[in-house]
């Protein structure tokens, strides 16, 4: 994304709610204030991508803390190993924004910028940040999947592709890991459950059900039939 991008979304303050939890969340452990990012996150990755990963909203201690998506969480705790090892992320590990990680041919993002209380968007909040996302859609001239982490950024691309024309309506568009929808824009949308803490722990999503994933969105985006 350009610096102009980057610097009207990191001022954004259209949502009320959003800038006053910033204002006021409390830092974890032994941090201060002045160790968070405390703004809107942007996306990040390699411009030539073919796959835009879409995750919910940064993490409060995790992205909100570090600027740059699933960073110091334990959902790009989970993901980036895989991610690693599909061949998406230079490396297994990350921790900052400035650890050297590199991703080839793929973007990151969130549908919403902004850390939301208790980790739930309203449907305004989500309206507000669609541009954004539109925009980092527009800015990516090779993409060829868009792969939705967890039902809340499945149906705000969803509306995004109706807002667009794209599709007629989302009810033709259920929700559930692994289900992929040929667009006519030309791009696929990948539906999965989000790489949460908890839904790990709950073992609703496992390495082995997202690292299957990963490979059928390389081989969609590759115009293989998954």
């Amino acid at each position: 994304m350009d610096a102009e991008f980057t610097r009207t979304l990191v001022t954004c303050r259209k949502c009320a709610r959003l800038v006053d939890y910033l204002q006021t969340l409390a830092p974890k452990g032994p941090r201060t204030r002045s160790d968070y990012w405390n703004r809107p996150v942007p996306g990040f990755g390699d411009p030539a991508a073919q796959v835009l990963l879409v995750g919910l909203a940064p993490g409060a201690h995790g992205a909100n803390r570090t600027g740059r998506p699933f960073t110091g969480d334990g959902a790009g705790d989970f993901m980036y190993p895989l991610l690693h090892q599909v061949g998406f992320a230079s490396q297994p590990e990350v921790s900052h924004a400035g650890d050297g990680l590199h991703l080839t041919d793929l973007y990151i993002s969130n549908a919403v910028k902004c850390v939301p209380p208790e980790n739930k968007p309203t449907a305004a909040e989500f309206a507000h940040c669609r541009p954004f996302l539109a925009q980092e859609l527009a800015a990516l001239p090779q993409l060829k999947v868009v792969l939705a982490l967890g039902q809340g950024a499945f149906t705000s691309c969803l509306r995004l592709f109706k807002e667009q024309g794209v599709i007629a309506s989302l009810g033709s568009f259920p929700f559930g890991h692994g289900v992929s929808y040929p667009l006519e824009n030309g791009l696929t949308l990948v539906a999965s459950y989000h790489t949460s803490r908890y839904n790990v722990q709950t073992r609703r999503i496992d390495e082995a059900m997202f690292l299957q994933l990963l490979r059928r969105v390389r081989r969609l985006a590759a115009g293989e039939n998954g």
